[in-house]
């Protein structure tokens, strides 16, 4: 990941989130993606999506590429973890 991202936005449920989750993220569950555009496109992007795995945020950042948001997919949460404390 070479990109400068803004914003990392977590997608996994609440519960996984509070389990452990990347420093500094936001915790915006993949199926309440659509009731939150407002706030989503308020970010400050680009924004980097994560997971558990990479394929919730995959599609998330699928989605929100499509309404012209400038984002992509982190995979999972530790490996965005991983990538910022390297920053």
């Amino acid at each position: 990941m070479s990109h400068s991202f803004k914003t990392i936005v977590d997608v996994r449920t609440v519960e996984e989130y509070r389990e452990g989750h990347a420093a500094g993220s936001i915790n915006i569950p993949l199926h309440e993606l659509t009731g939150r555009l407002d706030e989503i496109k308020a970010m400050e992007q680009p924004l980097l999506l994560c997971c558990a795995k990479g394929i919730r945020s995959g599609q998330a950042a699928a989605y929100l590429h499509q309404l012209g948001i400038d984002c992509a997919n982190g995979g999972s949460w530790q490996a965005v973890q991983d990538y910022i404390s390297k920053q």
